[in-house]
């Protein structure tokens, strides 16, 4: 699962701000914003709090070798281990929390696990009289400068680059979140593997942008290979990336991307896996697992634009998409039409509430798909599921804690898991993604579990 739009940072003004670098036994100085005092720490003590997360970094390597901002950006935990070594940890953390419930099978890393992010975000600030983009340091909201990222798209890299210098050019100012004064807040950037299409989101405080025409036709000479801007108007006092109004600047206001042999349309909002390499392995897995026949009815809950249920479609008699955002929904629909899908209907609904509706009136389904967000599911959910007597789960992870949790709920329910698939969608970060088949036990082999 992906990342949820609009993620929140802490009050910056209660945050402590990185002001000089440290090499070994030398000390760091940190600035205490709104308290005017300055406090000295020893680079051991940071390391010691770092070590938990980023692991231990060898003495003839510099952090600064691996990245220029690792590791306050927080971004990439396991940077400075190889990649056998993240695919050895995770591999680990499924066994340890889902071998008890199941076989776990060896995890499925990428030939080339760089440069996979087909979503890029940027904030914006101004340093030392520059426009500068970056990320925020983990935590805070001190804004890190950044020219390259290593799991980001080099081409979105290069397309924020030529953005930064338009900005300097046109003479824009960037938004001072202290102040509350500025225009340019956010670019984003999205990328469809398959069909090279580009999208850029150039997030602004008010809807007044002095010369956008001109800029935007400067940025397309520069980028000829962008089909779409979009400006995206956020005036709230929020750490939420995107506001709720838009408004195209150029080309269709949303791009498309090939996934399992389907189209689907992403808008800025939409949410879309961000690995598309490793997602059509996942989505593949998915398919094979629902073991679909022709004549199932498969309900695909937390649909979103519908990529699962879509894909499923041509093998299943009759497909049930369910998702609270009426932004995804109307992606969805648009996404079935497109693919020449008859076969699936969406509902802008509660899935737990939608299933228990369907169980009231007698309705039953062969197959539940599931992906929810990290935090995981509900019991109230997973009671449903049971509710309309589905024979076949497939659950699609990125929080394997959650996923735990949520097993041992579906066993209670009378569902055994058969097997437990990882996937590395996020090189370089402790995330993973693990998709795990449940099927409906007897009812005399429902056990109690009561701890």
């Amino acid at each position: 699962m992906n990342m949820a739009e609009g993620k929140r940072f802490e009050n910056k003004r209660k945050q402590e701000e990185v002001i000089g670098k440290s090499g070994p036994g030398k000390e760091k100085r940190v600035a205490v914003r709104g308290k005017g005092r300055m406090v000295q720490e020893k680079d051991e003590i940071m390391r010691e709090k770092n070590k938990a997360v980023i692991g231990k970094i060898g003495a003839d390597k510099k952090q600064s070798d691996l990245c220029s901002i690792f590791p306050l950006c927080g971004g990439c935990q396991y940077l400075n281990l190889s990649y056998e070594e993240q695919l050895k940890m995770k591999q680990n953390q499924l066994q340890k929390l889902l071998g008890y419930f199941c076989r776990v099978y060896p995890i499925v890393g990428m030939e080339v696990p760089f440069h996979y992010r087909n979503k890029v975000h940027a904030v914006f600030g101004y340093q030392k009289g520059q426009p500068v983009t970056g990320v925020y340091q983990e935590g805070t909201h001190n804004l890190l400068p950044v020219e390259e990222c290593r799991i980001e798209d080099k081409k979105a890299a290069e397309v924020i680059r030529t953005i930064r210098e338009l900005v300097k050019s046109f003479k824009i100012r960037t938004y001072d979140e202290d102040r509350g004064v500025g225009l340019l807040r956010h670019v984003l950037i999205r990328r469809g593997f398959s069909t090279g299409e580009l999208m850029v989101v150039l997030v602004t405080a008010s809807q007044m942008f002095p010369s956008k025409n001109h800029f935007s036709k400067a940025l397309l000479k520069r980028h000829p290979e962008i089909t779409t801007i979009v400006q995206n108007i956020n005036s709230r006092d929020t750490s939420m990336v995107l506001g709720e109004r838009e408004q195209v600047w150029f080309g269709k206001g949303y791009i498309e991307d090939e996934l399992c042999g389907c189209r689907f349309r992403i808008s800025s909002r939409s949410f879309y896996q961000i690995n598309p390499i490793q997602t059509e392995k996942l989505y593949k897995k998915v398919m094979e697992l629902a073991g679909l026949a022709g004549q199932e009815i498969l309900l695909d809950a937390y649909c979103g634009i519908g990529t699962m249920g879509i894909i499923a479609a041509p093998n299943a008699g009759q497909v049930i998409g369910v998702e609270l955002n009426q932004d995804a929904v109307g992606d969805a629909v648009i996404n079935a039409k497109c693919n020449h899908i008859s076969n699936i209907r969406f509902y802008c609904k509660d899935a737990t509430k939608f299933m228990m509706k369907m169980a009231e009136k007698g309705q039953q389904v062969d197959v539940v798909l599931m992906d929810p967000p990290r935090t995981g599911s509900t019991e109230e959910f997973i009671q449903a599921v049971r509710a309309v007597k589905a024979k076949r789960v497939v659950y699609v992870s990125c929080g394997p804690d959650t996923l735990a949790r949520d097993l041992k709920e579906f066993q209670r329910m009378g569902y055994q898991a058969k097997g437990a698939w990882g996937y590395d969608l996020f090189p370089f970060t402790r995330h993973i993604e693990t998709v795990v088949f449940l099927s409906k036990r007897k009812p005399d082999d429902i056990i109690e579990i009561t701890s």
